[in-house]
């Protein structure tokens, strides 16, 4: 590809965004062809960097050696935008951008959570990563869908929820498999946690979390909606507004979840960021089981003392089904860009770097793993995991950040800190599921779902 941006690129791009648009369609690419007798300059487009880990030893979501090569290859530049370090000032910030329709950045790198928000103000990116939206993961591509539009292609890896355990102590107290459901976790963790400190480890728990009401972190609301979806308690708020936090299912849970304080989980775990609980694990190695992410196992653990002692399963199931919740970032296109075109190629081009990783990470590194009934999806994203005749695996379960909008960050806000109240004993879990649903109404100006609503 050459260094400008040429005629055939307008081509391309007005025949797959206005063929459907009528009059001012033909009128608008009519006026962009006009000048391809002009020699074209090099284009720069900008790119709002959400700041995820991309791969190892770069903590933005697109390292430079990536933009170096996609502009040696294209020869258009990618300005990679500093932006704010907590989530909330990145999301107002774009949200400001958006909303003034600047024409700079072209891109954004758009959170799960963030859809709902954001999906306004970007393009269907259906008409050009067609086939790539088809072999995708549909229960994926929905969390970047709204009002029919795909607003966003899925960066990866992604931070699906998994559960994290240390292979030899299972092997030690003669368990060959890690649990399948939170009754069996208990059991496990309980069982090694007191066989490790009769030999002297007395900082060694069974399960470590993050239990912290983290500004910067969507940690305590992804495990809260794990923990009452997996007991038929529904999504906090459902697909068709209904709130579901108010029923015997979600007080369960969170009883179960206070249950582990002080219990499994150490006393300080309502403190615990995520970082914090992989410590526990990963560098002091004081701790059975982790609730984590995928990334963090397959990825940022490699040099970790205990990385090679670990496995990884599904997180476990409740008394209806075995659920994960999913993060991580893709990218869209803002529908005020002046370079469209050059934005999807690099797109396309990040996903053809994402591909060449998945296909060649497995053969980079060098650590003893195990894998069991892992999430379905996982084994789409990283195929070695997948083992014969293995089945089982937890399934997505979306937050709720579609259909609360632009509400989403206050809704998840209520969320944790009435889960908190209930890991402190500040509050018992009726009456904090009560007062949490009246909030949530008065947030979401909806009426309440009925107590013991089940949206399964």
């Amino acid at each position: 590809m050459g260094s400008v941006m040429r005629c055939t690129d307008w081509r391309w791009f007005a025949s797959h965004r206005f063929r459907h648009s009528g009059l001012a369609g033909i009128l608008l690419s009519a006026s962009l062809l006009s000048g391809c007798s002009k020699p074209a300059q090099p284009v720069t487009i900008t790119f709002f960097d959400s700041d995820a880990r991309g791969v190892p030893g770069d903590h933005r979501m697109i390292p430079d050696a990536y933009l170096q090569e996609f502009t040696r290859e294209t020869g258009i530049r990618v300005n990679d935008l500093p932006t704010p370090e907590d989530t909330s000032s990145k999301l107002d910030l774009a949200m400001n951008l958006l909303r003034s329709r600047a024409p700079s950045p072209d891109l954004y790198g758009v959170d799960t959570i963030w859809t709902g928000t954001m999906g306004e103000y970007l393009i269907d990116l259906q008409p050009y990563f067609a086939s790539e939206i088809a072999s995708e993961d549909p229960k994926l591509v929905e969390i970047y869908r709204i009002q029919g539009k795909v607003v966003a292609m899925p960066r990866q890896p992604l931070g699906m929820q998994v559960l994290i355990y240390r292979t030899d102590l299972l092997a030690k107290y003669g368990y060959k498999t890690p649990p399948r459901t939170w009754d069996e976790l208990e059991k496990m963790a309980a069982r090694i946690q007191a066989g490790e400190r009769t030999e002297g480890k007395k900082d060694f728990w069974g399960f470590v979390w993050a239990g912290a009401i983290a500004t910067d972190s969507e940690q305590l609301t992804m495990e809260g909606l794990e923990w009452q979806a997996a007991e038929g308690g529904g999504h906090i708020i459902e697909s068709d507004g209904k709130i579901s936090v108010n029923n015997a299912n979600v007080i369960r849970a969170w009883e179960r979840a206070a249950h582990w304080v002080g219990w499994i989980s150490p006393p300080s775990v309502v403190s615990y960021t995520a970082t914090d609980a992989e410590n526990k694990f990963w560098v002091s190695g004081e701790a059975a089981f982790l609730l984590s992410h995928a990334i963090v196992y397959e990825v940022f653990a490699e040099d970790k003392p205990f990385r090679d002692l670990a496995g990884v399963t599904s997180v476990p199931a409740g008394t209806s089904a075995r659920v994960a919740t999913i993060g991580g970032y893709a990218l869209g296109i803002s529908r005020f860009s002046p370079h469209p075109a050059e934005a999807v190629k690099f797109i396309q081009f990040l996903l053809r770097k994402q591909a060449e990783f998945r296909a060649t990470y497995p053969q980079k590194r060098e650590r003893k793993v195990e894998y069991f009934e892992v999430p379905p999806l996982m084994k789409e994203i990283y195929p070695w995991w997948y083992k014969p005749g293995d089945s089982g695996g937890s399934e997505i379960v979306s937050r709720p950040s579609a259909v609360a909008g632009s509400n989403y960050e206050a809704v998840s806000k209520a969320y944790t800190h009435a889960l908190h109240s209930v890991l402190t004993r500040e509050s018992t879990a009726p009456a904090a599921a009560a007062a949490l649903e009246n909030e949530l109404v008065g947030i979401m100006a909806n009426d309440r779902a009925q107590p013991g609503t089940d949206s399964h």
